[in-house]
């Protein structure tokens, strides 16, 4: 998941809005992705408003379930402060902990961290004294974190060269299928089939749900334009998402 993924969802509504007006969110965090290794006691989070009015921001963890309450998450890290008040051109650090429960130490693990941005309350007359119709938004923006035990074999840089590729029935068509047997998360931008001079991408639904394949997992990319088998020597090419947020191009031979 990029800053891409943010999620705009009403947070009360006040009354019927009578015009539409630019709504964008003000506070940052000033990463896509947070990596916690296992020998560090904590590691920090910045956020940054960028905006020119305050915020108040609530923050909590989930284990995967974007449905869940911050009073129902069940994750053995804690968020501190887990809410506060964030002024214009000001930053914030956020400081996680891991509690020390047990986690796979031969795998990644993952979790997500969620901020919460809510606006001030407008005013609710106008510069002449009338009362104004509006609507009040806040703002989720949700990150990947992934806890990484100490020992993993091989740099998290060399997993996206792990993978195995092939090509598979599936409904209607067919699909790139891909194994993934390093102990790390692998995250995607993009994934397409060459075969000669033709590219065939991934569903553009696809792009929603299928992002990352688990330390020894699988995953399939629906290719909806092909119809038929592709010659021998097609390649696929994919773009993977490092530690940074960096985009890191690999191309690999598919097997059928």
């Amino acid at each position: 998941m990029t800053i891409a993924n943010r999620v705009v969802a009403v947070f009360a509504v006040l009354m019927t809005a009578l015009s539409a007006m630019p709504i964008q969110a003000g506070v940052i965090i000033d990463t896509t992705r947070v990596v916690y290794p296992a020998k560090n006691r904590e590691v920090t989070v910045r956020l940054d408003n960028k905006g020119d009015r305050p915020a108040l921001i609530q923050i909590w963890m989930d284990s995967g379930d974007d449905n869940v309450t911050p009073d129902k998450a069940d994750v053995p890290f804690t968020l501190t402060p887990p809410m506060f008040r964030m002024d214009p051109s000001k930053q914030q650090a956020v400081r996680m902990a891991f509690m020390g429960e047990p986690l796979p130490a031969d795998k990644e693990s993952l979790f997500w961290f969620n901020m919460l941005e809510v606006p001030p309350k407008p005013a609710a007359k106008d510069d002449d004294g009338n009362a104004r119709n509006l609507l009040q938004f806040a703002f989720r923006t949700r990150i990947k974190v992934f806890y990484r035990p100490a020992g993993l074999p091989y740099d998290v840089n060399d997993a996206p060269s792990k993978l195995s590729w092939k090509l598979v029935s599936a409904d209607k068509g067919y699909a790139l299928e891909v194994s993934n047997p390093s102990p790390y998360y692998v995250s995607f931008e993009q994934v397409e089939l060459h075969d000669g001079a033709r590219t065939y991408a991934r569903g553009q639904r696809d792009h929603v749900k299928n992002s990352m394949v688990a330390p020894g997992g699988t995953l399939r990319f629906p290719l909806p334009d092909l119809k038929s088998m592709p010659a021998a020597g097609a390649q696929v090419e994919f773009t993977s998402i490092d530690d940074f947020g960096a985009r890191k191009p690999g191309k690999t031979a598919v097997t059928f």
